[in-house]
C-alpha cells in the first residue's frame, strides 16, 4: 500500500473479495493503471488481475480468440501435423503470435504449405487433438446465465471454431474458411482474412449493438488479438504472450479460465459447470 502512495496515489479501500477470499481488491484515486500496474507487478509478478478506471461490473458482451485461449491447441499447427508439417508451420505460428510477422502473410503460407491434404483430416484433427482449455466452457456458460452476448472470434477456421463453439455455448462465431475441392484442401483461404483489425471490429460492431454503455470483455493470447483487447472495456491476456501481455488491462498467469469470474467476483455457487 506504501508504495502506491509513494506514487502520489491514494488507496481508498483495499479487502478480500466475499465471494472468493483469495481475490484481494483495491481501490486507488489518482493513480494511471500503468504505474498501478508496475508496482504491483514488483510485489506480484505472477498474479491474476484485473485493473480498470471504474468499478468492475459484468459484461454483458464476451469476445475471445480461439486458439490456445479457449482451446489449448492451434489448430492449423495440429492439422500440419496430419501432412509431417507440424514444426515448420508451427515455427511460423509462433512468430506471427508474437507480432514477428504479418498475420494475414503468414496465414496465407501455412495455409498453402497445407495444399492436397485430405479435407476429412479435419474432422480427425478436432477428434484427436482439439480440446478446450480447462475452465473454458464454465467461462462462457456462466457469462451468458449473466447475460452477456458470447463471441468466439479466431483467425483460424470455421471448420474447427463451429464445433468449438458449440461445444463452449458462444452465439457467434467469426472465422476463416478453407477452400476445398474434389475433396482436398487447395491451399487458399476464402475470401477477406479475419484478422486483427476484424478482430477488433467485431467486437466494437458487437457492443454498439448492445448500446451504450455495454461493458465489453476481450480474452487472447496473440498479438494478433492486441486491438480488440485494447477496445474492450476490460482486456485480459490468458497466458499470453509477452506483447499482448502488455497490452492488456488484466491477465491470468496462474488459473485456468475460471480464474476471470473470481475476479468479477462471481461467488462459485453461481458458475454454471454443465
Amino acid at each position: 500500500m506504501e508504495e502506491i502512495e509513494e506514487t502520489g496515489a491514494e488507496v481508498v479501500g483495499a479487502g478480500m473479495l466475499d465471494s472468493n477470499p483469495d481475490v484481494l481488491e483495491l481501490e486507488v484515486d489518482e493513480c494511471d493503471a500503468a504505474t498501478l500496474r508496475r508496482v504491483l507487478d514488483a510485489h506480484f509478478p505472477d498474479a491474476d488481475l484485473l485493473i480498470a478506471d471504474a468499478p468492475i461490473t459484468l459484461p454483458g458482451l464476451f469476445v475471445s480468440d480461439m486458439d490456445s485461449t479457449m482451446i489449448g491447441q492451434e489448430c492449423i499447427d495440429e492439422l500440419a501435423d496430419f501432412a509431417g508439417l507440424k514444426a515448420h508451420i508451427a515455427a511460423i505460428t509462433e512468430r506471427a503470435m508474437q507480432g514477428e510477422l504479418d498475420f494475414a502473410a503468414a496465414l496465407r503460407e501455412r495455409v498453402g504449405l497445407l495444399k492436397g491434404l485430405s479435407a476429412a483430416t479435419i474432422e480427425q484433427c478436432l477428434d484427436e487433438r482439439i480440446r478446450p482449455m480447462d475452465g473454458a466452457a464454465t467461462l462462457v456458460r456462466t457469462l451468458k446465465a449473466h447475460g452477456a452476448h458470447c463471441v468466439l472470434v479466431t483467425g483460424g477456421f470455421h471448420a474447427f471454431a463451429d464445433t468449438v463453439a458449440a461445444a463452449l455455448g458462444f452465439d457467434r462465431v467469426v472465422g476463416n474458411r478453407l477452400a476445398v475441392e474434389d475433396g482436398v484442401l487447395t491451399g487458399h483461404v476464402i475470401g477477406d482474412i479475419v484478422d486483427s483489425t476484424v478482430k477488433r471490429a467485431v467486437l466494437v460492431e458487437e457492443a454498439e449493438r448492445l448500446g451504450e454503455g455495454v461493458v465489453s470483455l476481450a480474452t487472447g493470447d496473440g498479438a494478433n488479438d492486441i486491438p480488440m483487447i485494447r477496445a474492450a472495456t476490460h482486456g485480459i491476456a490468458y497466458r499470453a504472450k509477452p506483447k499482448a501481455r502488455e497490452a492488456a488491462t488484466g491477465r491470468i498467469d496462474r488459473g485456468d479460465l475460471t480464474a476471470i469470474l473470481d475476479l468479477y467476483g462471481i461467488p462459485r455457487e453461481r458458475w454454471v459447470t454443465h
